[in-house]
């Protein structure tokens, strides 16, 4: 990845942990990224909202970052068991996870609203980590370059620059099944994501596309040196001190 921006190696927790927990992984890690200057690049844990505080305050001042798993695309307001951007911000946040595949099957999440809760989360001053990807019977059918790319011009924020966007390609096929793609099919989304980027964003070669799905220290180094792999965006590996740092040192 030379020339590329600085890799940034994000874990998804997703609904998992508590407070021990978070405490005691989150420190691990900052402990690690502490002791080794950074390590050349940049750590984000994105855990349960009910968390932040514990993490926040294990992470300290070690430049480990935090971010959450969804926003809400009002400020304010009467929307129950929701969570605005600005109030992940004040949580100390820096970044939040929209359009996740789970979130697009679970709740049923369209492009127009993944695109909504960016443009809230960049207005809360939070760099949104947009997610896209496809299926497997779109991975079949030969149409997921034409399926991640309509995501991907349907989900990113009109005037998004590379200090305001992170991108997320995660198969869903891939995700939790311990299955990966190939890296010349790695290569072939990636490299046409940059190329959209690079016509509907600002110094769009220079906005980070993370890859997620299924990402391990065994197979983390092949992934990060593949060209316009910029990160991970990792799941349950995240959940183990020893794997995430292995694949932090990945990169």
């Amino acid at each position: 990845m030379t020339g590329s921006p600085k890799p940034l190696i994000a874990g998804n927790w997703k609904m998992h942990g508590s407070e021990v927990f978070a405490a005691d992984l989150a420190g691990s890690l900052a402990d690690r990224m502490a002791g080794h200057g950074g390590g050349g690049v940049e750590m984000l844990l994105c855990p349960p909202a009910l968390l932040l505080g514990s993490v926040r305050a294990a992470v300290g001042a070690s430049g480990v970052a935090i971010g959450g798993q969804d926003c809400h695309v009002a400020e304010q307001g009467a929307h129950t068991g929701d969570i605005a951007a600005a109030m992940l911000a004040d949580a100390g946040c820096g970044y939040v996870i929209v359009g996740h595949s789970e979130r697009r099957a679970d709740h049923g999440e369209d492009d127009a609203l993944v695109q909504s809760k960016a443009e809230a989360a960049q207005a809360a001053k939070l760099v949104p980590v947009v997610c896209i990807g496809e299926t497997l019977d779109q991975r079949d059918a030969g149409t997921a370059v034409e399926v991640v790319i309509s995501q991907l011009r349907g989900s990113v924020p009109e005037g998004s620059s590379a200090s305001t966007l992170v991108v997320a390609y995660e198969p869903v096929w891939a995700i939790g099944t311990g299955r990966t793609p190939t890296p010349a099919d790695i290569a072939e989304i990636h490299d046409a994501i940059r190329d959209v980027l690079t016509a509907i964003t600002t110094q769009g070669d220079g906005v980070r596309i993370l890859y997620g799905g299924s990402v391990k220290p065994i197979n983390a180094a092949e992934i990060l040196t593949i060209e316009n792999v910029n990160g991970a965006l990792v799941g349950g590996a995240s959940l183990k001190a020893d794997d995430f740092w292995a694949i932090a040192q990945s990169a």
